[in-house]
C-alpha cells in the first residue's frame, strides 16, 4: 500500500481527497495534518464521510510517515509547507497555486504574497497527466493546476501542441460553482446573495489564464499572442465551464478540427471528446461531469467570424483538484491511470 497524508483536512479538496483516498485499492491514508482542527476525524470535519479511517487531524511537522503528501492549503502555507517537506517526503503533490506558474516575474505579479523558493520552484513538474505524463513518472514535486487551468489547457493543447496553430488571440469565458471559493466565509457566497447569481468575480483578468499561457510558452509548438479571460460564479455548487474563442492565423475546417482533438486524446480516457449535439442536452455541460474525473471538450468552427470555440467542462472538486491529484499520484507510482477513478458522472445531480 502506498501511506498517503493530506494537509488542509478540513477544506473543500482536502475532504474531497479523503473521500477518494478511502476508496482507493492502492492507497492508505495514515495522516491527516491541519492547524485549527487538530484532533478531529475526518467524519466531524465531512458529514458525508462515515468511515472510521483511523485517523484524526495532527500539527504538521518534518517527519510525516507517508508516501505521497498532498498539500490542499492556501498557496502562502504551502509555499512553507513545500520547502519542510522536500526531501523529506518522497512525492508532494500541491494542489494550490504556489508552484503553478514557472516564470518568477510572471508569479509574483499574481501570486504577491506568495514567497517561495526558487530552487524548489524550478524542480515542480506542472500535474498535467494527459500532456507530461512521463515527466511524471519520476517527479518528487508536483504542481496541479489550477480548476479553470486545467479545462483551458486541456481544451487549447490539440490547437497548440498538436495542430501547431499560432493562436493570435485567445477569449476565455468562464463559470464556476460556489465550491470553487473554497470553505471561508464571506458574505457574498451566502446564500441570499449567491442563489441564482452570475457574479463577475474576475471580470478584467485571471491568474489560471496567465498560468495557461505561461504553461504553453514553456511546452508548446505554437504561440499565443494574447489570452485573456474573464470569471463569473454561478449558484451551482460543483462544475466549471470554459468557453474559450480562439482566433487563428491559420483557417481550419470542422471536420479536421475533430479529428485532430479525437487524435490528441487517443489513449487518454479522462479526456472525452465530444460533439456539441451528440445526446439528449447539449455538450460539454458540468452536469454531465459531475462526480467524476473526466473533462468534457467540444471544439467547433465558426466560418463566418473565422474563429474557434472550444468548450470544455469539468468538476471542478475532482478533475479541478482532488481527482487530478490521484491521477498524477497514480502515473508517479506506476499504477493504471484510472485506479480509484473509476466512478461514472452523476446525472441529474
Amino acid at each position: 500500500m502506498i501511506r498517503a497524508g493530506v494537509i488542509g483536512a478540513s477544506g473543500l479538496a482536502g475532504g474531497e481527497l479523503i473521500r477518494l483516498i478511502a476508496g482507493h485499492p492502492e492507497l492508505e491514508l495514515t495522516f491527516l495534518g491541519g492547524s485549527g482542527s487538530v484532533g478531529r476525524r475526518p467524519s466531524e470535519l465531512h458529514p458525508g464521510l462515515r468511515l472510521d479511517l483511523g485517523v484524526t487531524v495532527q500539527p504538521v511537522t518534518e517527519n510525516i510517515d507517508a508516501d505521497v503528501v498532498f498539500l490542499s492549503t492556501p498557496a502562502p502555507v504551502s509555499a512553507e509547507l513545500a520547502a519542510l517537506l522536500a526531501d523529506r517526503v518522497p512525492v508532494v503533490v500541491d494542489l494550490s497555486g504556489a508552484f503553478r506558474i514557472r516564470t518568477p516575474e510572471l508569479h509574483d505579479r499574481w501570486y504577491p504574497k506568495v514567497r517561495r523558493r526558487a530552487d524548489l520552484a524550478e524542480r515542480f513538474v506542472y500535474g498535467v497527466p494527459e500532456l507530461l505524463g512521463d515527466r511524471l513518472a519520476d517527479a518528487s514535486l508536483i504542481s496541479l493546476p489550477g480548476c479553470y487551468a486545467t479545462a483551458l489547457t486541456l481544451g487549447l493543447a490539440p490547437l497548440a501542441l498538436g495542430l501547431g496553430l499560432n493562436l493570435k488571440t485567445v477569449v476565455v469565458d468562464g463559470k464556476s460553482g460556489s465550491s470553487g471559493g473554497g470553505a471561508s466565509l464571506r458574505t457574498a457566497d451566502l446564500h441570499p446573495y449567491r442563489n441564482g447569481a452570475i457574479t463577475p468575480y474576475a471580470p478584467t483578468g485571471h491568474r489560471h489564464a496567465a498560468e495557461v499561457k505561461d504553461f504553453l510558452r514553456h511546452n508548446g509548438s505554437g504561440d499565443i499572442g494574447s489570452l485573456s479571460m474573464s470569471a463569473y460564479g454561478v449558484s451551482h455548487v460543483r462544475g466549471l465551464l470554459t468557453s474559450s474563442y480562439v482566433f487563428p492565423e491559420q483557417d481550419v475546417d470542422q471536420r479536421e478540427l475533430h479529428r485532430a482533438y479525437l487524435r490528441f486524446y487517443k489513449g487518454h480516457r479522462f479526456v472525452r471528446v465530444r460533439r456539441h449535439d451528440e445526446t439528449l442536452i447539449p455538450v460539454p455541460d458540468p452536469h454531465a461531469v459531475l462526480g467524476s474525473n473526466f473533462c468534457d471538450v467540444t471544439a467547433l468552427v465558426d466560418e463566418e467570424e473565422r474563429r474557434i470555440v472550444v468548450l470544455a467542462a469539468l468538476d471542478n472538486l475532482v478533475k479541478g483538484a482532488a481527482g487530478q491529484a490521484i491521477q498524477v499520484t497514480n502515473k508517479r507510482f506506476g499504477l493504471p491511470e484510472e485506479t480509484g477513478l473509476t466512478a461514472q458522472p452523476l446525472m441529474p445531480a
